[in-house]
């Protein structure tokens, strides 16, 4: 298998935690954020946990001042935001992806093996995306550029 590899600089991790697990609520957070003109890439919801849960995704760090005047209303909500900018997505993509069991094994033991920290993680049948602090970019990217070429 051969990745193709992209990378997405600049990019600010936000977590909203102890949001209410209802998805009527979600859908309105991610209307609101469009309504700022805000591009979202990453998203992951983590599992309900009574009725709360966390909902995770991540923007350009140019878009980082207009989400915190909205992030800062929720706070009236007992949401927890967390926000965190310097960061770096890298995805690997691969139409056989799909048709090679081990490929998320691979990614990870390779993440492992560099003691790189995720931060988030997203899937599909060909993409694999990580995103990682730019304290650990070229450590990451250079595991990631050899971990499925074995």
């Amino acid at each position: 298998m051969s990745a193709k590899i992209q990378v997405s600089s600049d990019v600010t991790l936000v977590t909203l935690r102890n949001a209410p697990a209802d998805m009527d609520f979600i859908a309105s957070v991610f209307e609101d954020i469009a309504a700022l003109n805000i591009d979202i890439d990453m998203i992951s919801l983590s599992p309900v946990q009574g009725s709360s849960t966390s909902v995770s995704f991540t923007i350009n760090d140019d878009d980082l001042m207009p989400l915190l005047g909205y992030t800062s209303k929720l706070k009236s909500k007992n949401i927890k935001p967390i926000v965190s900018s310097g960061n770096s997505i890298i995805s690997l993509t691969d139409n056989d992806m799909a048709d090679h069991p081990g490929v998320a094994s691979k990614i990870f033991r390779a993440i492992a093996d560099s003691n790189i920290d995720l931060r988030i993680v997203t899937t599909s049948q060909v993409q694999v995306s990580v995103l990682v602090t730019d304290a650990v970019f070229e450590q990451a990217y250079k595991a990631l550029s050899t971990c499925l070429d074995s």
